[in-house]
């Protein structure tokens, strides 16, 4: 081996101390290393739950007695369940289904008492918001259990031999807008949220950088145009970008998986249109304040690792712990998700998605406001 061939020590050193320096002066690059593993292991070891509890509740009693009683005070204590209220009749029940009010609903029927008392197995009925499977399986497996443990406890005296198998009571489950637990009815529309959101802020972060790399940001500032003029002028093509993977997504999971599609499809395309105006102007204000492409990339990769996590399309939102969901209430993507499953599996209408729409109209104002003030400082 040759002299200039051979390992030197000093010539190592000199190359491992400029790539330091490199990475301390990319403060994005060095703040990425560092955070998204911290954020990740925040994220997974505290946010994320498959196993959720303390899910709202409400109770229809037709029959007030001693064992409906009971049975209420049974789901207060139990740790899968959280009692929100009582309604009075179906219509309202279903009301707070559709809206996600209410994860169950739990009826205690006319005669129940009665007949529980001569032995005949009353039926109970436990309907389920099951659009999310993974969320209520533990939930009903764990409600079978706790009307044993209640109805057990009260079946005293000459009673008492309506205790243990079969159950006092016919627990009767009815998982409502997918009755077959299928995943595909979650995941399918969940990805629609998902991959626009990726496409979405991915593209328009790179619009501005794009530009100054390639020396046309000189063209574009001498423009007579104005900052809003420049930014709805980027990010109107990708709507139609975005119109067209969302048909792609929907026709795919009709035909290949069969996900229903219960609602409006021009409602649908109304909340498509403010949910692709959310990320594309995020993607906007990432690209008027990073210096590179490379910068535009990164900051959307700290957008998309706590929307993507938080939002409820991979893990059971319900199942976070309180921070976690405030955290998750401010990205479009949690609103959005709520809404494409609502029109999509249980047919909802303008009135029961508007609690979910206004966060996206509102952070699309934010976000545009915020662009256009990073714009006119790009422009100073």
């Amino acid at each position: 081996m040759n002299g200039s061939a051979s390992l030197s020590w000093s010539r190592l050193m000199a190359v491992m101390i400029k790539e330091v320096i490199q990475m301390r002066r990319d403060r994005l690059t060095f703040a990425m290393m560092v955070l998204v593993p911290l954020l990740q292991l925040v994220l997974f070891g505290y946010a994320i739950n498959s196993d959720p509890k303390g899910l709202p509740t409400l109770v229809q009693v037709q029959e007030d007695g001693p064992f409906a009683r009971a049975l209420v005070a049974g789901l207060r204590n139990s740790s899968y369940f959280r009692m929100v209220g009582e309604v009075r009749t179906e219509a309202e029940a279903e009301r707070h289904l559709a809206t996600g009010d209410a994860q169950f609903v739990v009826t205690v029927p006319l005669g129940f008492e009665a007949a529980l008392v001569r032995g005949e197995r009353p039926a109970l009925l436990l309907e389920a918001d099951a659009t999310d499977p993974a969320a209520a399986s533990n939930a009903v497996a764990a409600a079978g259990a706790l009307m044993r443990t209640v109805f057990d406890a009260e079946l005293t005296g000459p009673l008492s031999s309506l205790r243990g198998r079969p159950d006092p009571v016919d627990l009767r489950v009815h998982r409502r807008y997918n009755p077959e637990g299928i995943s595909q009815y979650n995941i399918v529309p969940g990805l629609m949220g998902v991959i626009l959101t990726m496409t979405m802020v991915m593209m328009t972060a790179l619009a501005v950088t794009r530009e100054r790399e390639r020396g046309t940001m000189e063209n574009l500032l001498a423009m007579p145009v104005r900052p809003l003029e420049v930014m709805v002028g980027k990010i109107l093509p990708y709507i139609g970008v975005g119109y067209v993977q969302v048909v792609v997504i929907v026709a795919s999971g009709r035909w290949l998986f069969g996900v229903p599609l219960m609602g409006s499809l021009t409602l649908l395309s109304v909340a498509l249109l403010l949910f692709i105006a959310s990320n594309l102007t995020v993607g906007f204000t990432f690209s008027t304040v990073a210096k590179n492409q490379l910068q535009a990339m990164q900051m959307s990769f700290f957008f998309f690792l706590p929307s993507i996590l938080l939002s409820g399309f991979m893990f059971p939102f319900r199942g976070m712990p309180v921070w976690a969901q405030w955290v998750g209430e401010i990205f479009p993507l949690t609103h959005f998700l709520r809404v494409v499953r609502g029109i999509l599996l249980k047919g909802n209408g303008m009135a029961e998605i508007w609690p979910e729409m206004w966060p996206i109209i509102a952070f699309v104002l934010a976000s545009a406001l915020l662009a256009m003030k990073q714009y006119r400082q790009t422009l100073d």
